[in-house]
């Protein structure tokens, strides 16, 4: 039961969005331009997802985890099963070298950003990640400790029907989150 009134039938963030408008706009246009802009040449929209998706399992934020879990298998191809390897292991997930050092610092951040350490981030430029990529790793996952303590802080429910998720992912990768909201039933 969520601590405060939420709209009912709202899972996840979006019961906390419809309650405060006037924050969702910020809110999803942050997370339009870290997930759906790429500022990076190399960093592609499912890898973005996937650090997101990474994080929020990290901080055990089960819709966040799989709603952008279910962003990056569409993206990255369900069949492929990266987003549930990398949960388990990034070290032998199928990414590059390059994605598994930034979700290495993308765990960092989220335990604090002093965790992240000059070792990790040559580590990354070792395997051609950028200062744009490093930027954009950083903020992403610091952004969604903020989604995820935003969802969790306020005790919101989660569908467990997976093929829930696998909707949801498929809109957040095609139509973004600009107009997400717009778009889920009240």
């Amino acid at each position: 039961m969520p601590h405060i009134q939420l709209p009912e039938g709202l899972p996840g963030i979006l019961g906390p969005m419809a309650y405060s408008p006037q924050t969702t706009k910020p809110l999803n246009e942050l997370a339009e331009v870290l997930l759906r802009t790429n500022a990076s040449d190399s960093l592609t929209q499912g890898e973005r997802e996937l650090i997101a998706s990474y994080t929020s399992r990290r901080n055990d934020c089960f819709f966040c985890s799989t709603s952008h879990g279910a962003a990056a298998d569409y993206l990255l191809g369900r069949d492929k099963q990266v987003v549930a390897q990398t949960w388990e292991n990034p070290d032998t997930a199928p990414v590059s070298d390059k994605m598994k050092a930034l979700l290495t610092i993308a765990g960092s951040v989220r335990q604090g950003g002093k965790y992240v350490t000059p070792e990790q981030v040559a580590e990354a430029r070792e395997h051609g990640a950028t200062d744009q990529d490093i930027h954009d790793t950083v903020l992403i996952a610091a952004a969604f400790c903020m989604y995820n303590r935003y969802v969790d802080g306020l005790a919101t429910w989660a569908p467990q029907d997976s093929a829930v998720y696998a909707d949801m992912g498929e809109t957040l990768a095609t139509k973004g989150y600009v107009h997400f909201n717009e778009e889920q039933p009240a």
